[in-house]
């Protein structure tokens, strides 16, 4: 019997040009939560986060351009390897958390959605492409595509575009040192419906939210330093926190994603992770296979951007994938019939995860 599954016919992504390395904050002054200065030297707090977070360098948009205008650049990228009419699109899905700032006024921008926005600059005319914006933390992008996989298989959607953008750096606190995590990024895919007996496209998905004591690991506040003469608000994190929670229930919301189509580990090709941070997502891929048993993962099943493109929040995953694709990352490759999985945490706390196995 066939059924409708969802497949990815094409995919691109938008990488900032302004390159921010380590060394560009190294005239910083940090202070800690509690309002008091590091003690330590920015050269020691620069190495020691690189060796925590693997981030060598980072992405920032020029002074120009919002996060609805690099969602627009990724579509077009996207549009353009598909070789997709855009007016056949029946959903532009957009996700984000802070929607458009822009660098001389810092505030937060909804209306019109950037989904909107987006498809006004891609000139779309038809009526019948709707649009809207999606929150749901750094895994806003992959709920997107899960959405986007309820729309195909029910039969209401034929063709879905699905877009991460993000500018981290205009809402990064200048005086915290989880700063130099922060980058800005759009990437963007688009799923289209096929008839099929095969298992193929996306084959499970499985999402949680966490809202008792992990409902403001992140959120938003003041800057770290007392002085700082505004009342404009940034990110926050408990980044340790975090941590321990994720390392526990990524790896297990994986497993209950998987289990539910019988993939099996040895299966899995590639295991695509929110960059978080290169320490956080080793140790999730270490527990992931722990729980089958297994002492280590593989050696290159887990294709890594962070330590050049620093963690963009909704938009790691659909630039990894792009990038991954169109054969951009080294010693990696997108191959037929590959079995990927996806999983990303963030704000709320959100949780998602998905199982894909490329058509051959």
């Amino acid at each position: 019997m066939k059924h409708s599954s969802s497949i990815i016919v094409g995919s691109g992504c938008y990488l900032p040009t302004h390159r921010v390395t380590n060394d560009g904050f190294i005239d910083h002054v940090f202070f800690g939560q509690d309002g008091i200065k590091l003690p330590a030297e920015n050269k020691e707090i620069i190495e020691k986060f690189q060796h925590i977070t693997g981030i060598r360098e980072r992405r920032y948009v020029t002074d120009d351009l919002l996060a609805s205008d690099i969602a627009f650049l990724a579509a077009e990228d996207a549009l353009a390897s598909s070789k997709t009419d855009r007016e056949t699109l029946d959903y532009i899905i957009v996700a984000h958390n802070f929607g458009d700032i822009s660098k001389q006024n810092p505030t937060s921008e909804f209306v019109p959605a950037l989904a909107s926005k987006v498809k006004h600059r891609l000139g779309i005319t038809n009526p019948n492409t709707v649009t809207y914006d999606l929150t749901f933390g750094c895994a806003g992008w992959l709920q997107g595509v899960i959405q986007a996989d309820y729309y195909i298989r029910s039969g209401q959607a034929g063709r879905v575009m699905v877009i991460g953008t993000e500018t981290l750096s205009r809402i990064c606190d200048p005086h915290d040192r989880d700063s130099m995590i922060y980058a800005d990024g759009a990437g963007a895919i688009i799923l289209s419906a096929i008839e099929t007996t095969e298992r193929v496209g996306i084959l499970a998905h499985a999402a949680r939210s966490y809202t008792d004591e992990l409902a403001f690991v992140l959120k938003m506040g003041k800057s770290n330093n007392p002085e700082y003469r505004s009342d404009r608000l940034f990110l926050k994190m408990q980044g340790r926190k975090l941590y321990e929670k994720a390392l526990k229930i990524v790896p297990e919301i994986i497993k209950t994603c998987m289990d539910r189509v019988n993939v099996p580990i040895d299966d899995v090709d590639s295991v695509l992770v929110h960059q978080a941070n290169n320490k956080m997502d080793e140790a999730i891929l270490r527990e992931l296979y722990g729980l089958y048993g297994r002492k280590h993962a593989p050696e290159g099943v887990m294709p890594m951007t962070i330590s050049w493109l620093g963690n963009s929040s909704v938009a790691t995953l659909p630039t990894l994938y792009s990038l991954l694709a169109s054969g951009k990352i080294p010693n990696y490759a997108l191959k037929a019939g590959a079995t990927i999985v996806f999983a990303a945490v963030g704000a709320g706390v959100n949780i998602n995860a998905l199982v894909y196995k490329v058509p051959e």
